[in-house]
C-alpha cells in the first residue's frame, strides 16, 4: 500500500484523480493531507477542516468489474468499514446517514463521497473521500457537526486511526470477506440513521413532508413510507433529510 502524504492540496480526491492520469497506480494508494483547501463534500458541499486536527485522505480501490447498477456495494463497504472502527473506539450512538454520512447522535463526524470510474456497464475503479473530525474542537456556522475529541475527550493520534481505517477497508474488500447484497444491505440497513423512525424531508422544490425511512434499494436509492403507507424511492438529488 503506497501512502502519499501532502502538507496541503486542494482536494485528496482531486489529487489521486490527477496522478491516475498520469501514471499506473496501485491498489489501494492512498493520498492524505494535513490541510484540504477545497474539500468537498456530497452535492457539491464544501468540507471544513482545521489544519492538522482531522484526517482528510483518499483511496484508490479498483473494482473487478462490479457492475453500474450495483455500484451502491462500494458506499455500504465503505459505510460499514468506517463504521465499525468508530464502534471499535467506543463513540457512542453511531449511525450511517444516507448515503455514507457517520454521525454520533445527530451531530456529523464523518464523510464520505465516492468517486466511479466505468468501463462500460462495469466500474472499473473508485476514489474513496474521507472526511472524519478528529482532534477539531471549534467548528465555526457549522450546526449538527462534532468531533472524536469532543464526544470522548481525548486527543487521537491522526496515523493511527488512519491505520485502523485502510486495515479495515482492506478486510471489507478482500475476496475473503466476500458478502452477498442482501447481507450488506442488512447489515447497513441495521446501522440506518432514523430507520422507522417519523422524519421531515425536503424535495426538489422545497416542499417538506413527513414520512418513515424503511432502508435502501438494491441501486442504493433511500426507501421511503409516505402517507397512505405508499413507499416510494428517492435519489440523492430528490430528497433531503431534515432530522
Amino acid at each position: 500500500m503506497q501512502i502519499i502524504k501532502l502538507d496541503a492540496t486542494d482536494s485528496t480526491s482531486s489529487y489521486l484523480k490527477n496522478l491516475i492520469s498520469d501514471n499506473i497506480l496501485d491498489d489501494f494508494t492512498v493520498v492524505v493531507s494535513k490541510k484540504q483547501l477545497n474539500g468537498r463534500g456530497q452535492m457539491g458541499t464544501v468540507w471544513d477542516s482545521e489544519e492538522g486536527k482531522n484526517l482528510t485522505f483518499s483511496i484508490l480501490k479498483k473494482i473487478n468489474s462490479l457492475p453500474v447498477v450495483e455500484q451502491f456495494v462500494v458506499n455500504m463497504k465503505v459505510s460499514l468499514a468506517v463504521y465499525e472502527v468508530l464502534h471499535g473506539l467506543k463513540v457512542p450512538d453511531l449511525k450511517v446517514k444516507w448515503p455514507n454520512d457517520i454521525l454520533s447522535g445527530n451531530d456529523k463526524i464523518c464523510g464520505i463521497l465516492i468517486e466511479n470510474m466505468l468501463s462500460g456497464k462495469n466500474i472499473q475503479s473508485s476514489i474513496v473521500g474521507i472526511g472524519l473530525n478528529v482532534n477539531q474542537i471549534v467548528f465555526h456556522k457549522l450546526p449538527n457537526v462534532s468531533s472524536l475529541k469532543l464526544i470522548l475527550g481525548q486527543t487521537f493520534n491522526l496515523d493511527e486511526i488512519l491505520t485502523l481505517i485502510l486495515k479495515n477497508l482492506k478486510k471489507s474488500f478482500s475476496a475473503s470477506e466476500a458478502k452477498s447484497m442482501v447481507q450488506l444491505k442488512s447489515e447497513y440497513e441495521a446501522v440506518l440513521f432514523r430507520k422507522d423512525k417519523p422524519s421531515t424531508f425536503k424535495n426538489q422544490k422545497d416542499e417538506l413532508f413527513m414520512g418513515f425511512i424503511r432502508g435502501v434499494s438494491a441501486n442504493g436509492k433511500l426507501e421511503v413510507i409516505l402517507e397512505d403507507n405508499i413507499l416510494q424511492e428517492f435519489d440523492l438529488k430528490e430528497i433531503k433529510l431534515l432530522y
